[in-house]
C-alpha cells in the first residue's frame, strides 16, 4: 500500500519530463494542420455525376450511408435522383463505399475535423454540406483500374460472318451456366434499369438469382409480367442497358443475353409449365377477344386467362408473334423457340384462332357486341412506298413484305445485286436475309451511319456478313429495262444541315452529286402503318385515330369503353417489349373495368 502511495506522490513530478515536447494535440480552431495526401477524411459527392444507384449505402457494413432526396436534384432516365447521407458517427472511413461507386462521383477529403456539440450535425449530405471546399481536398478516389467492381463485360460467343452468312442457323450462341454466373455476378441491383424498362421487368432479382445459381427462381421471377422472355432475351431493344450504372466506366450488364439464357434453360413448354407453374384462378364468366397474337395480345391473353377470364385471340396468319415471327430473320429469333413460348401459353388456357382476319372472316362488329372487352394488338404491317418513279417495276418490293415471305417459309427472287433503302432494323434485317440468299447488298441511307435508328450491334452485324453501308445517299428514281425488271438506281449525295432545335442533322440533296448503280432489286425499308380496314366506319368515327395511331388513356383504353389497343397502333416506340408493357397494362385495367 506504501508503494502505491508513493508512486501517486511522485506523479506530479515525473509528468515533468513531457516540458519541451511538442504535444499530441492543437489549438483548434486558431492553428491548423495538415493531413497527408492519402488521408481518408469525410466524404465528397460530386452531385451532378451521381446517379443515386446506391451502390455505396448497400456496401457500408456499418450502416452509415443512407440514399436520400435533396432540392435540386430531380429523378430521371438512368438516375434515381437520391443522394447519399453519411452519419459520420458510425462511418469508420474504410472507403469501401468510394470503391465501389461506379460512377466515382464519391470520393474521400483530407478533412476530418468536424466539431459540434449537436449529434444531429454528424448526419451530413458530401457535395452539399461540404460544397465550398470538398472537391479542392480530395485525398482517396477510385478508377476503373482500382475499383472493386468488375466493369467487363463476359463476351457473347457468336458464329463468324463469314459463316453466318451461309444458313439461317442462330447467330449469337448465348452464354454456358459459367459464363452467366459470372455475368450476372456483376450486377450492383440499383434497379434503375428497372425504371428503364417499359414493362419494369425485375430485372435485379432474376440477375441475383441467376448468380446464386438459382436459374428455376429467375425464369419464375421474369414470368412474372413478361410471358415471353426468350424473345426478348434474343431481340429486345433493351433500353434498360443503356441505363446501367456499369457503362459510367465499363460494360452494361448483359441483361438480355441473362434473360436468355434463364429461358432456355426450361428446354420446352411442358418444362416452362412445371417450372413457373402459375396460378391459374377460376373462371370468372367475363369473355375477352384479342385481334393480333402479336406480343401485346400474346401479353393480354396470358395473364387474362391466367386471371379467370375466357381469352380467344384471333390471328390472320398461320402463326403467332406478329412482327417478331413474320419480320425477325430466323438467325435473330428462331421459329422453334417463338412457338415453345405459344405453346406454353396455351397449355394454361389461351385460345388462338389462325388464319382467321377480322373483317373478313368474322365480323368486328359482332366480335364487340358479344365480347366483355377487345383488345387489339394490330401491328404495323403495310408499308409506306419511297415515293420515287419506277416503284411499280418488277424488282421494287418494300421490305417487310419480303420478310413475311421468307419468315414464312417462301421465296422471292432478288438477284445478286441488291439495294436497301432505310436505315432502322426493318432495313438491316432485309439487307442480313438477302446476304444470306447469296446477293451483293448495299444499304442507301439519307443521313450518316451514326444517325441510323437500327441497333448498333444490328449494324455491326451488317458489316461483318459483308452488307456495305452508304451512307448521306439519296434515291432518286428506279430505272427499268424495256420488260420493266428493275436495272438501275438513280441516287443522288446529300449533306448535312444541322436542326436549330437540336434535333438530328436533315440530308440536303448535293446539287451535281447524282450517279448510278446497277441494281437487280430494290427494297424499301422506311417505315410501316397501321391497316384499320376491318373497323366498320361508323364504329372508326367513334374511335379517336391520330398520326396513324390509336389514341388510347394510360389504360390503353380507346375512346370506346371496352375496346382496349396496344402494340405499334397505339404506341410510337415501336418495340417488342413496350407491346407487352401495353398488353400487361391493359390486362389490369380490363379486370378492374369487369371484376367488381
Amino acid at each position: 500500500m506504501a508503494f502505491f502511495d508513493l508512486k501517486g506522490l511522485l506523479s506530479p513530478i515525473t509528468g515533468l519530463k513531457q516540458f519541451g515536447k511538442k504535444p499530441h494535440t492543437i489549438m483548434f480552431p486558431d492553428v491548423a494542420e495538415h493531413a497527408s495526401d492519402r488521408y481518408r477524411g469525410l466524404h465528397f459527392n460530386k452531385l451532378d455525376d451521381c446517379i443515386g444507384c446506391g451502390n455505396c449505402s448497400t456496401i457500408c457494413m456499418n450502416e452509415a450511408i443512407d440514399m436520400i432526396e435533396i432540392e435540386g436534384v430531380e429523378g430521371k432516365k438512368g438516375d434515381s435522383g437520391l443522394r447519399p447521407r453519411v452519419d459520420n458517427g458510425r462511418c469508420c472511413w474504410c472507403a469501401l463505399c468510394v470503391e465501389v461507386c461506379p460512377t466515382g462521383s464519391l470520393s474521400l477529403t483530407k478533412d476530418y475535423i468536424f466539431v459540434t456539440p449537436d449529434a444531429d450535425d454528424f448526419l451530413w449530405t458530401p457535395g452539399v454540406d461540404n460544397k465550398e471546399n470538398g472537391e479542392q481536398i480530395i485525398s482517396f478516389h477510385s478508377d476503373k483500374e482500382t475499383s472493386l467492381s468488375d466493369y467487363n463485360r463476359i463476351p457473347m460467343r457468336e458464329l463468324d460472318g463469314s459463316e453466318r452468312i451461309k444458313s439461317f442457323a442462330e447467330a449469337v450462341l448465348g452464354y454456358n451456366e459459367e459464363e452467366a454466373r459470372k455475368e450476372a455476378a456483376r450486377c450492383i441491383s440499383c434497379g434503375l434499369c428497372t425504371e428503364s424498362c417499359p414493362d419494369h421487368m425485375h430485372i435485379p432479382e432474376y440477375i441475383n438469382a441467376i448468380a446464386r445459381g438459382n436459374d428455376e427462381d429467375a425464369l419464375r421471377i421474369i414470368y412474372d409480367n413478361n410471358p415471353l422472355p426468350e424473345m426478348c432475351g434474343k431481340v429486345c431493344t433493351r433500353r434498360c442497358e443503356d441505363v446501367c450504372a456499369m457503362t459510367h466506366r465499363g460494360d452494361a450488364i448483359a441483361i438480355r443475353w441473362l434473360k436468355r439464357y434463364a429461358t432456355e434453360t426450361a428446354e420446352n413448354a411442358e418444362i416452362t409449365r412445371q417450372i413457373v407453374n402459375p396460378e391459374i384462378k377460376e373462371a370468372n364468366g367475363k369473355k375477352i377477344s384479342i385481334i393480333g397474337a402479336g406480343p401485346s395480345g400474346l401479353t393480354a391473353g396470358y395473364y387474362l386467362a391466367l386471371r379467370g377470364f375466357d381469352v380467344t385471340i384471333y390471328e390472320a396468319k398461320a402463326n403467332a408473334g406478329g412482327m417478331t415471327f413474320y419480320g425477325i430473320p430466323k438467325y435473330r429469333l428462331p421459329a422453334e423457340s417463338l412457338e415453345k413460348q405459344v405453346s406454353y401459353m396455351q397449355s394454361i388456357g389461351v385460345k388462338i384462332n389462325f388464319n382467321t382476319r377480322v373483317g373478313k372472316d368474322i365480323d368486328f362488329k359482332e366480335l364487340y357486341n358479344n365480347s366483355d372487352a377487345v383488345f387489339m394488338g394490330v401491328g404495323f404491317e403495310k408499308p409506306w412506298t419511297l415515293g420515287i418513279t419506277g416503284e411499280d417495276l418488277e424488282g421494287s418490293l418494300q421490305a417487310v413484305t419480303y420478310l413475311d415471305v421468307i419468315n414464312g417459309g417462301g421465296e422471292m427472287e432478288i438477284g445478286n445485286k441488291v439495294v436497301v433503302i432505310g436505315g432502322g432494323n426493318v432495313a438491316i434485317d432485309a439487307a442480313r436475309v438477302a446476304r444470306r440468299k447469296g446477293a451483293d447488298v448495299t444499304i442507301v441511307y439519307r443521313r450518316r451511319v451514326e444517325d441510323m435508328p437500327a441497333d448498333w450491334e444490328e449494324i455491326e452485324g451488317a458489316e461483318d456478313e459483308g452488307v456495305h453501308i452508304m451512307p448521306q445517299g439519296i434515291p432518286l428514281e428506279i430505272i427499268g429495262d424495256k420488260n420493266g425488271k428493275v436495272i438501275k438506281l438513280k441516287f443522288a449525295r446529300s449533306e448535312m444541315i444541322p436542326d436549330p432545335d437540336g434535333g438530328r442533322p436533315r440530308p440536303k440533296q448535293i446539287e451535281g452529286s447524282e450517279d448510278i448503280m446497277e441494281v437487280t432489286s430494290v427494297i424499301g425499308a422506311i417505315g410501316q402503318e397501321g391497316d384499320y380496314s376491318f373497323i366498320p366506319d361508323d364504329m372508326k368515327d367513334q374511335i379517336k385515330i391520330e398520326r396513324g395511331r390509336f389514341v388510347v388513356n394510360e389504360d390503353k383504353q380507346t375512346t370506346l369503353p371496352r375496346l382496349f389497343a396496344g402494340g405499334d397502333s397505339a404506341n410510337r416506340t415501336a418495340d417488342a417489349i413496350s407491346a407487352i408493357a401495353d398488353g400487361f397494362r391493359a390486362v389490369k385495367a380490363i379486370e378492374k373495368m369487369l371484376i367488381k
